[in-house]
């Protein structure tokens, strides 16, 4: 059982160094010739509590000289926190997750990636990198996802004879009951995420308002969230006193590992899992061999890989408090009392990959929508009215593309909460006088203009002009820049569904020239532009972010504005302070 803590920005905890022999495509089995010549080097980065079960596995094969075709192999397996490696192969990629951030000068981009969830795999697909396409993918382990609650307090709401649902616990949330809930940041842990669409699902299926029920989930979630798992679980009772247990965090979505291994160290409280219905997504651990490594490690990958299929392997995760793919357990395996009888009967036969199926647009839109409505910003919506903004939307209804827009823009708005500043503009040409441009609200606190944006909001009307981009973005730029504010992402959010026309006004060279005059790195301001429909041009829109930072976000079906929207905030860097 591993004894560190798995936690955004953990440091590789162990490297284990196996000189193993190796050929393309034999089994595992296969004796091995008398001696090998050559060497290629395999490196493997594991999650920390799988490393040492793959270590294992890996010391194993050269003990039984399981090795043909006279090629030796080196293996490098190296304990690695999955959010790590998923920054490295992300900037590898050219892309960004949202909340990761920038990966640590530890963080290695290996050959084959054995994380905790699928959930990386598929953020990293469905961020645009267009290359990422990893090998095999089958899960080699698995651990549920549970709610980890102090024994008092579990046994208080009927544990381990009643059987909660996410719907029981959203309940307790928010009926005053006082139960203090914790995550770790989803956007970089599996166990923290995978809790978090559990809990959303059960708010949007709760009926009533579902925007509301899903923000108001998030919001509660993110009063008790930490950064680091290891803080998390310090928040737990440490007395058994019953005000120091009332007091203390009182749920968190954690790793069936995790409860294990937390009530191996013999603390005061010990934590009961909670196995919650519907069960979330588990963690599944997938061998990953990632594109672009040469032919011969791709041989010796899957070699390996068959060496972690062996009941061997199953008994060496029960060591480590994990379960074989199809949710059975090796030998020595203790379960928490409650978990279900005869293993998870919920686990897929023979293993699975992609988190069992789940929708990567999903994902996306919870990870987007916990960064908007955890952090805090200061952003001016300038939303295109031109004439071509009438055009009809099929697939929503034949509303028109600025009624789709708009409806985008009020479910963000429900997002933000009241930390806030947000003020709304529209352009085209000549909207006031000779200016393409109208402020509808100044940029302001939410907290004391948030019913005046919505209703802002409904009086936006398409015009009968063109597309005045290159004033507005200048004039937008430089209004977020006069009155920044440090501590916060300072943006500018843009919609538009054309090009420049706007014969009167500045050229696409003196917008540019003029950004960069005023450009200040010590006051930046990012400009996110969302294109619409297909007579956007890509380029032109790039051409500008390049020089103010921000992003082009383009989407030819005006439906998944809101998505998108989300997406692009939800995408911006940290605030400088």
């Amino acid at each position: 059982m591993r004894t560190g803590i798995r936690g955004a920005g953990a440091v590789a905890s162990a490297t284990a160094l196996v000189v193993v022999v190796a050929g393309a495509w034999f089994g595992y089995q296969r004796l091995a010739e008398p001696a090998c010549s050559g060497q290629v080097e395999l490196t493997v980065a594991a999650a920390p509590e799988i490393a040492p079960a793959v270590q294992a596995a890996a010391g194993q094969w050269v003990a039984d000289g399981a090795a043909v075709g006279g090629t030796c192999i080196t293996v490098n397996v190296a304990a690695q926190d999955p959010v790590e490696v998923a920054a490295a192969v992300a900037g590898k990629h050219g892309v960004t997750l949202a909340g990761v951030g920038q990966a640590s000068g530890t963080a290695i981009t290996p050959d084959v990636w054995v994380p905790d969830s699928s959930t990386w795999l598929l953020r990293l697909k469905n961020s645009g990198a267009t290359a990422f396409e990893p090998g095999n993918g089958e899960s080699i382990a698995r651990s549920p996802v549970v709610v980890a609650m102090p024994e008092p307090v579990a046994t208080r709401l009927g544990w381990p004879q009643q059987k909660l649902t996410w719907s029981n616990l959203l309940q307790q949330v928010n009926t005053g009951t006082n139960l203090r809930t914790g995550i770790v940041e989803p956007t970089r842990d599996a166990a923290g995420l995978a809790g978090l669409l559990s809990m959303t699902a059960a708010a949007s299926a709760g009926g009533g308002d579902v925007q509301q029920a899903r923000t108001g989930a998030l919001r509660a979630l993110a009063t008790g969230r930490s950064a680091l798992r290891q803080d998390l679980l310090a928040r737990f009772p440490r007395s058994t006193d019953p005000a120091t247990v009332a007091g203390a965090l009182g749920a968190a979505a954690l790793s069936e590992e995790d409860v294990i291994a937390y009530n191996g160290t013999k603390p005061p409280v010990p934590l009961a899992a909670l196995y919650l219905e519907p069960a979330p997504m588990p963690l599944d651990y997938p061998y990953a061999v990632l594109p672009g490594i040469e032919p011969a490690k791709a041989s010796a990958a899957n070699v390996l890989f068959e060496a972690l299929t062996t009941a061997a392997f199953r008994d060496r995760l029960a060591d480590q408090a994990l379960r074989a793919p199809d949710g059975s357990a090796g030998a020595g395996f203790q379960a928490p009392q409650g978990a279900p009888a005869g293993g998870m009967a919920s686990a897929p036969a023979g293993g699975g990959t992609a988190a069992g199926g789940l929708d990567p647009n999903t994902i996306e839109a919870a990870v987007s929508s916990w960064s908007i409505a955890t952090q805090s910003g200061r952003m001016l919506c300038v939303i295109d009215v031109s004439g071509s903004m009438k055009q009809p939307v099929p697939t929503a209804d034949n509303a028109s593309r600025a009624q789709v827009t708009v409806a985008a823009a009020s479910r963000g708005l429900g997002l933000f909460d009241d930390s806030w500043a947000i003020g709304l503009w529209t352009f085209s040409t000549r909207l006031v006088g000779s200016r393409d441009y109208r402020e509808l609200v100044p940029i302001g606190p939410v907290s004391t203009q948030r019913g005046r944006l919505e209703a802002a909001l409904g009086t936006v009307r398409p015009s009968s002009g063109d597309t005045g981009l290159y004033d507005t973005v200048l004039a937008a730029y430089r209004t977020v820049q006069d009155d920044w504010e440090p501590g916060r992402v300072n943006s500018v959010v843009l919609f538009t569904d054309g090009k420049n026309e706007d014969d009167d006004g500045i050229s696409q060279r003196a917008l540019l020239d003029e950004l960069t005059r005023i450009a200040d790195p010590d006051r930046p301001v990012q400009v996110v532009i969302i294109g619409i429909g297909t007579d956007v041009s890509r380029a032109e829109l790039e051409a500008i972010t390049k020089v103010t930072g921000g992003g082009v976000f383009v989407t030819e079906d005006p439906t998944r504005i809101g998505d998108i929207f989300l997406k692009a905030i939800a995408l911006r860097p940290n605030a400088p302070r």
